[in-house]
């Protein structure tokens, strides 16, 4: 979705972010959503600490090992729709990071979104949270079922943009961004005050930061 930003002419110094677990601070939300969606099939509950060292894309992956069976496909969609139903109760109330405000000014360049939230309802989350015409694109999930990697929406999303991966850098909160990024040759800053695990991401080898204003810091060295 374009909001008027021409990005060709800054195309070297292209910024996408993440939204869930990186720009908005959704952990607690998304915890207990999941712990609801698991508490519905008669699973056992996670805390943040365990959802963070566990949790991974494909989704089903990550609730097929909480639960301890195999997901199929139906029963992924079912479970799905039951997260995000409570997910969506809970969403008005959770702000922004700490920083995500002053870490979006400090960038330089152009600047995008690249979320795995519905697109439709993306689009009113950011604007409600004071950031409309910020961004030279917002792109949210494209299908109503969607558990998977990052990267093929990537790819999409800067080709919409018209910009090469090697000309931006995304900073995320998951390995599947770090991921992403190296699939379409981008660089990748991962924060750690989002779903991850400090020390999954340090493992990575991609550069990591505490904060969102360190990360754009360690973005514009990049």
């Amino acid at each position: 979705m374009p909001l008027g930003c021409n990005v060709t002419a800054v195309a070297r110094n292209h910024l996408v972010w993440d939204w869930n677990g990186t720009l908005l601070d959704d952990l607690s939300l998304v915890v207990a959503s999941t712990n609801e969606t698991f508490a519905r099939v008669g699973g056992r509950s996670v805390d943040s600490d365990e959802h963070r060292s566990r949790f991974r894309r494909p989704v089903a992956e990550f609730y097929a090992e909480i639960l301890e069976r195999a997901i199929s496909d139906d029963e992924f969609e079912e479970l799905d729709r039951i997260f995000h139903d409570a997910y969506r109760l809970g969403l008005t109330t959770i702000p922004l990071a700490a920083d995500a405000e002053a870490a979006i000014k400090a960038w330089e360049g152009t600047q995008s979104l690249l979320s795995m939230w519905f697109h439709s309802e993306l689009i009113p989350a950011v604007e409600s949270r004071g950031l409309a015409g910020v961004f030279a694109r917002i792109d949210g999930r494209p299908t109503e079922v969607d558990g998977g990697l990052k990267a093929a929406h990537l790819a999409r999303h800067l080709a919409e943009l018209k910009i090469q991966g090697p000309d931006c850098v995304l900073i995320g909160d998951s390995i599947d961004d770090a991921d992403a990024a190296v699939s379409v040759g981008a660089a990748a800053v991962l924060y750690t005050g989002g779903f991850t695990d400090p020390n999954r991401l340090r493992a990575s080898g991609v550069p990591v930061a505490d904060s969102l204003m360190e990360a754009v810091l360690i973005a514009k060295a990049l």
